[in-house]
């Protein structure tokens, strides 16, 4: 009987047309150096939306971390699944007057920005080729803190993204890869956008380089901005 089941379920994989992945782990992590642009504000009628992230605030290149798992499996319907966890925080010391919640500040005062954030994707693997496609539904926790000298404003907030992958397969073990989730409701407008270069030995161990960015446009609780965060990352992964 059980060799019966298994000859079944071998026997509808191509009518299914699921990928011929048996079961797939990766996890993998490395550092992102992102350069800020944009203003923020936290008074809902946008008043000190000239606290301009570099400019006014004193902002620059940051280098943090990003760390992710994957897992993949043949069962048909049920998603393939991937965590992501970013670090992205900045700070700085005001290089220019401004004005931040309706109270004007002066030169020398400190202030940061903290977007932390963990991705939830389940994606579905449509095409499974020398091109691979993936196609999924993003779930973004935004855990994010404003500090303006003594005033501080935290909020937080999960945003519901469409999930796009694509990987071409090169000679050697190198691929290229780009991946995209984004949203635009209510007033929020997110997308984080990454194309790379990987690289896999024969023993599951890799590397990968590219380029990220993450654009805002954020409507969430107090807090107003229009925020870009774009550069370099490189990092290495396992894949069992």
């Amino acid at each position: 009987m059980k060799k019966l089941l298994l000859g079944a379920f071998v026997a509808l994989l191509p009518i299914t047309g699921f990928s011929a992945t048996i079961l797939g782990f990766q996890v993998g992590g490395g550092i992102w150096a992102h350069d800020p642009s944009g203003s923020i504000s936290t008074t809902a009628d946008g008043a000190g939306i000239n606290a301009n992230l570099s400019n006014q605030l004193g902002f620059s290149e940051e280098e943090e971390s990003y760390v992710y798992a994957l897992l993949e499996h043949p069962v048909p319907l049920i998603p393939n699944f991937k965590f992501v966890n970013t670090q992205l925080t900045h700070s700085g010391t005001g290089n220019a007057t401004f004005t931040f919640n309706s109270v004007p500040y002066a030169l020398g005062v400190t202030t940061k920005l903290d977007l932390t954030q963990t991705d939830y994707i389940l994606y579905w693997e449509i095409l499974d080729n020398v091109i691979s496609v993936d196609v999924g539904i993003n779930a973004k926790m935004v855990d994010g803190q404003v500090v303006v000298d003594a005033d501080t404003t935290n909020f937080t907030g999960t945003l519901p993204m469409l999930y796009a992958a694509a990987e071409i397969m090169l000679p050697s073990g190198f691929t290229v890869a780009a991946e995209v989730s984004t949203v635009s409701a209510s007033g929020n407008d997110f997308t984080d956008a990454s194309a790379k270069v990987t690289y896999t030995t024969d023993f599951g161990l890799g590397v990968e380089a590219g380029l990220r960015t993450q654009s805002y446009t954020i409507d969430m609780d107090t807090v107003r901005a229009n925020l870009e965060f774009s550069g370099i990352f490189a990092g290495a992964y396992y894949k069992f």
